[in-house]
């Protein structure tokens, strides 16, 4: 009797760790999963950091560009420029330092978004902070979204008006 209860654990076990491996395989090609991913159009999106495995399926949604605003990290995306290659895309890193955003990173931003307005284009950094800023801001400042739209899809990534450093760029932006 004590043999049929093992088996049986170690049956539903089993079938617990299959389950769980096709739900991660399917959350890799889900790109969704990738942390704070916000669609902000049919053309743009904005997420953190894409995980090495996830690389293929931002290529597979459509995408032709991937614009990466964090600073280089060894151990987080040494290899991403590569990899977004590797897939046919192509890679811009624009290094914004966090505590330290400057208007001459948002003008290159600006004018890397103009220049692929008609290719699909996934902007992330660590945490879609930084990228959520620069979209809010190319969106409403350049493509002339509403206001409450484009906040709307900050807000869902972050506040940055509690940040002396991104508050600050937002205003130097739309004061010029």
């Amino acid at each position: 009797m004590k043999t049929f209860y093992s088996l049986c654990v170690l049956l539903i076990l089993l079938i617990v760790s299959q389950e769980n491996t096709a739900t991660a395989q399917a959350d890799k090609n889900d790109i969704s999963t990738i942390f704070n991913y916000v669609k902000i159009s049919d053309s743009i999106a904005s997420a953190g950091q894409i995980p090495y495995d996830q690389m293929s399926a931002v290529k597979e949604a459509g995408f032709d560009v991937v614009i990466n605003l964090a600073t280089v990290s060894e151990s987080g995306n040494a290899l991403e420029g590569f990899l977004v290659a590797e897939q046919g895309m192509t890679y811009i890193n624009i290094p914004v330092p966090f505590g330290n955003p400057g208007l001459r990173d948002l003008d290159m931003f600006f004018d890397i978004m103009r220049t692929n307005k008609d290719r699909k284009v996934f902007v992330h950094c660590a945490a879609n902070m930084r990228a959520s800023v620069f979209v809010y801001l190319y969106r409403t400042l350049v493509e002339g979204v509403d206001e409450a739209t484009a906040k709307a899809d900050m807000d869902k990534v972050w506040d940055p008006t509690g940040s002396a450093a991104w508050d600050g760029l937002i205003k130097a932006a739309k004061a010029r």
